[in-house]
This record gives structure tokens, sequence and C-alpha cells, in this order.
């Protein structure tokens, strides 16, 4: 019996494909289209997903297919033009302009380096489990209906989702009122490349009448987006997302709102392809069911607005492929699944809100400009979930956050700086050990116990520590590093204490020393030790 099955093979279920397989799982994933989507439906990458995409292995590819979003050129009707730039130096990343058609192709690629391949034109047609399995039914456009059973399956097929479909789960909301239209189009104007525009007329108790002009890789090119006049409105529409079964806008129909709405009534040229598209606001009412699992948008959908979508989605995947990895490893308990919807519906629901109320309010922003900072998701925490546990009770940074980089950080043997993102990537958990003042010598006792806690948890979790002692050496078992410039101190509150990273780069523990029996406690629920061999150490009194 196959251990996973993934539904659906857009940039969420692309994402968990990959994500299982590097934590040592493999799959299968099925579309039921027979080619990729050519449409450029998502194009925004928030710097969180960047982050993941950099522990993947594939944040470079990602970027030297893309374009940097420097920023947002708002013309509002009775006001002068505002330029508002995008700065995030704070951060690792940017956001970067991406369209989904690339994203997927990329994601596809790295895909096949662990020898998985897409199933295109097989659609889940029905579906059953038990205690032990699910029993699916797969039909092929080519071939004769297939049954196979699986351990867990998890649906990343859209909107309209059959997996979410056949388990009965409510997917409650509602509709925005309007239909809109998007284009793929040169324009003919001065924007700054890397810009994105907005134009709007503000109406009374109403949506405003929009253009807004998205900027993808290629030099002059946008995806354009505002409201489709009546005419356009399919009868009976219903849905969320592109209707590509609906007749899309001409080039006309998206000039003649750029003339309304734009003073130097650029010229909109070679539209390479439109749509008509509905958008909803809706959140199923459980991401699980038994052995089954929804993710993206199948478990929510909302307004465009900040680009939060596909982000959301990859989050998702990137949050429960090293939680099934384990618990199919037999490493950790079934438990642990139960935190998926745990800690992402709770994200899922504030992304509806947010972006719902963004929607309403767009173009009447304290200001005149949208606030970003909570469109980079990197504020998005756990905190306070019930696989993450906290014994330092600082409010600077606390189980369940995101762990924050630090630069500037010096090993043995290395003759460039290092970044502790350097120091997480990669499958295993990290406890990462700021010890300020310790004497060199005093290493060797956490080394021994860094030895210990990676044979007792069969390789799944390795040890940092970070001093502000240039002299300090690696030692066997443990990766000793300088704080040269201070930026660790500065990230993590600069007091003597534990971090235990998890894979997803979120804080699972967080405590003063590894001897505390916090930290015996968490790892104890966390993992099934390999070989039932004993805790290491002694637990302090």
């Amino acid at each position: 019996m196959a251990a996973v099955l993934i539904v659906g093979a857009g940039p969420v279920g692309l994402t968990l494909a990959a994500e299982l397989a590097r934590h040592g799982t493999r799959c299968r994933i099925i579309d039921r289209l027979p080619q990729p989507s050519p449409f450029c439906r998502a194009i925004g990458v928030t710097p969180r997903t960047l982050e993941v995409w950099e522990d993947m292995g594939v944040a470079r590819e990602m970027i030297d297919a893309g374009l940097w979003i420097r920023g947002l050129r708002s013309v509002v009707q009775g006001r002068p033009a505002a330029d508002t730039v995008l700065d995030y130096s704070f951060l690792p990343y940017s956001h970067l302009g991406l369209p989904q058609y690339e994203t997927e192709r990329v994601l596809a690629r790295h895909l096949g380096r662990h020898g998985i391949a897409v199933e295109r034109g097989v659609a889940l047609t029905g579906l059953s489990q038990d205690e032990q399995c699910v029993s699916v039914r797969i039909a092929r456009a080519d071939g004769p209906e297939e049954q196979a059973a699986f351990r867990y399956v998890i649906g990343c097929d859209g909107a309209h989702s059959s997996v979410r479909h056949a388990l009965g789960i409510g997917f409650e909301g509602d509709a925005m009122p309007m239909t809109f239209m998007l284009g793929d189009v040169r324009i003919g104007w001065d924007l700054p490349y890397g810009m994105t525009l907005r134009a709007l007329r503000l109406n009374e108790g109403a949506a405003p009448d929009l253009f807004v002009a998205v900027p993808l890789p290629e030099q002059g090119r946008y995806r354009v987006s505002m409201i489709a006049p009546p005419a356009l409105v399919p009868t009976g529409s219903t849905g969320h997302g592109i209707q590509s079964e609906a007749q899309g806008p001409d080039l006309r129909h998206l000039q003649a709102v750029a003339d309304d709405l734009l003073p130097d009534r650029p010229a909109l040229s070679d539209l390479r392809w439109s749509s008509i598209f509905r958008i909803s606001m809706r959140l199923a009412e459980r991401y699980r069911t038994g052995r089954v699992f929804i993710a993206g948008d199948a478990a929510h959908i909302h307004p465009p607005t900040g680009g939060q979508g596909m982000n959301t989605g990859i989050q998702d995947a990137y949050n429960l492929a090293w939680k099934l990895a384990l618990v199919l490893d037999g490493a950790a308990p079934e438990g642990l699944l139960d935190s998926y919807e745990a800690e992402r519906r709770p994200v899922g629901a504030e992304v509806v809100a947010r972006t719902r109320a963004a929607s309403e309010g767009y173009g009447r922003e304290a200001g005149g400009q949208p606030d970003r900072l909570q469109d980079t998701q990197i504020p998005i925490s756990y905190r306070g979930t019930g696989w993450v546990r906290d014994d330092s009770g600082d409010a600077l940074l606390a189980a369940g956050d995101r762990a924050p980089d630090a630069d500037g950080l010096r090993r043995q043997g290395i003759g460039f700086p290092l970044r502790l993102f350097d120091m997480l990537r990669g499958p295993e958990h990290v406890l990462i050990a700021y010890l300020p003042g310790l004497a060199p010598g005093g290493l060797d006792e956490l080394a021994g116990f860094a030895r210990e806690l990676g044979s007792w948890s069969g390789g799944r979790l390795r040890s940092v520590a970070v001093t502000d002692r240039p002299d300090a050496k690696d030692r066997p078992g443990l990766a000793v590093l300088h704080d040269a410039e201070g930026s660790f101190a500065g990230a993590f509150g600069g007091q003597a204490g534990c971090f235990l990273v998890r894979p997803d780069g979120h804080l699972g523990w967080r405590g003063g020393l590894w001897r505390d029996a916090g930290l015996r406690a968490h790892l104890g629920g966390l993992f099934l030790p390999a070989g039932q061999k004993p805790f290491p150490g002694r637990a302090a009194p």
C-alpha cells in the first residue's frame, strides 16, 4: 500500500509532494488537467514563502524566473499620484513577482529531481476510509478506472475540491457582488520596472471603479484586473477564481477601463489571454477528517488583496509535510497530525478576514496606502497551540514564533560569515543553545548531550551552540558559532537560553538550558525514540 496520495498539482500540491520526498516519504500526485494551466493567476510571492523555498532549495530558481516588486503607484481620482517604495531590507527577502505557471514549472522540475512526476489527466472520483487506510477511485482520461489504497490522502485541488466534497466538509462564506476581468497585456507607459499600479475612483457607499496592473517579469507586460461590465458577466456565474469556461474580455474592454481611470490613457496591446473571475470568501469548517486532509484553496479562499492565497497554501503544505513524514516513519505519534489544523486553520481564518476587510476598504486606507507588514507573512505565529511549549516567559520571542535569521556568524574553518538560516536548512529539528560568556570548556557537556540527543532521535535532531567568544570551536556532534556582530543576540533577546527550531522554521520549544525538564517533556511527546532509547542526561531539579 502506497503511503500518500496528493490530489492537485498546483503550487500547494507540488510543494507538499516535494517536501514529503525531502523528508523521506514518497507519494503519488495526480491532477485532472492534462497540462499545467497557462494562466498567471497568482503572482505575488511573500518574503516568508521565499524563506520556505530557500529551505527547499529552489529560491534561486524562483528569483531568477521572477522580478522584485519595488513598490506601488496609487492614482486615486481627486488626489495627486503617490508612490510607495517597498523596503524590506530588515528581512532576508523582499516581495517577488512570479507568474503561477513559472512557480509550478520550477516546483515540478524540483519534484522530478526526487524521481516523482505528476500523473496528469487523472481525477479522483471516489473516496472512503477506515482506521487503517483510505480507499480511492481514480479515473484516467485514457484508461480504465483504478482502485487504490493509501495511508493518507491530501486534497490540494482548489476551491471546487473533490476531496473536500467527498468528505462532506462545510465551506461556508459568501461572494463579492461584482465580477472581475483579467488580462495579460503590454502597456505603453513609463512606469518603472517592478512597480505595481492601482487607479481608483472612489464611489460613496459602493465599490470603487478600479484598474490594477501587476508587473510580469517580461519588460512592459502586466496582468491587469478590473470590474467587468455587466454585458460580460455570465448569467448565473458562481464559484471562485478564473472562470475558464466563460468568454474572456477583448482588448477593447480592458482599454476602455484604462482610458476611464488612467490620466495618460496608455495604450494596451498584445493581449495573450483574458478571463472573467469571481471572488469568494470561504473557510473550511475543518482541515481534516480521519486520514484525509485538505490544504490551500481547498481549505480557504479569499480576495487576492496582498497576494496571500497561494502563499498561505504553500505554507499549509510546508507545515503538514514534516509532521506527516515523521508519523509515517514511526518517529512521532499520530496525534502530531492534529497540530496541522490547530496551527493552520486560524491562519486561514485571519487571512480571509483581513483580505476581505482590505478589499472592502480598498483605496480608503489611512494615509491612502495599504499596510504591507502583515502581507509579508513573517509575523505568523503558532503561540499557545498544543504542540509548542514555552518555558521562558520572554515576550520578545516565544515558542510558536518564526525563528528569525541572524547574519555575521563565524564558524571554525570557514573563512566567510554565515547566516543562521544556513545552519537551520534541512529536514531535522535543530536545538540552538545561546551561551554568552561561557568558557570554551563548558561546551563539552553540551556536545555530549547533543550526541546522545541525535542518537535518541534517530538522527532527526541536531544541535548548534552560539557564543560571544571568538575562540570557541566545534565539538564532535556540535556546531559552534561565534556571534561576531551581535546579530543573534539582537534577534533572540540577548539572554542565555535554548531554542528548538522545527523543520518549518518555527520554535517548538524555548527554555533556559538544555537540561530543563521542559525540553524533556516536549521532545518526549513529539518523538517516539529510536529503539526506545532513554532520553539523554537528567532533567534539572
